[in-house]
């Protein structure tokens, strides 16, 4: 799970993601006027929501920012049985693949603009997790893939 800023006409906006590391999909997202901790307790709730888990065991890999170090949100990981998993102080290559997802979102679609409002934010956030990154952005990691294309062909061979 990772956040990002967008800019937009009016300040910045927040934008929070929970990222499946074993398909790079995006399972859950949620977008603020706040850094505060409602902004990735909103997504990790879509995350649950989407994909309906059996959370016991399920390993939940964040930074240490403050959202995640909170009272509120390490009870919320404990409520759902899910381990909690830190990067280290200072190693940003412990969330990688995070900070690899905002840069494509960052690269390959907004290209710094400035949006209107975070209305404006939200809906072309929700077109490139959407109708592009998981569904036809390929993934080296992925066997050239789409995260779709990848859990589909895993359910293909559970299912045998």
């Amino acid at each position: 799970m990772g956040v990002t800023y967008l800019p937009t006409a009016t300040g910045w906006v927040y934008l929070a993601v929970v990222l499946d590391l074993f398909s790079r999909k995006v399972v859950g997202w949620a977008i603020s006027e706040s850094l505060a901790t409602p902004l990735v307790s909103s997504a990790l709730r879509n995350a649950v929501e989407s994909r309906k888990p059996d959370t016991k065991g399920l390993l939940h890999h964040s930074d240490r920012g403050s959202q995640y170090t909170s009272a509120d949100y390490q009870q919320t990981l404990r409520t759902l049985n899910m381990t909690c998993s830190m990067s280290r102080t200072g190693c940003c290559y412990d969330n990688a693949v995070m900070e690899r997802f905002f840069w494509s979102l960052k690269h390959e679609w907004t290209k710094f603009e400035t949006f209107e409002d975070i209305t404006q934010a939200r809906l072309s956030v929700f077109q490139y997790i959407e109708t592009f990154y998981n569904s036809k952005r390929i993934h080296q990691t992925l066997g050239y893939k789409t995260p779709d294309e990848f859990e589909e062909q895993h359910q293909a061979k559970l299912a045998v």
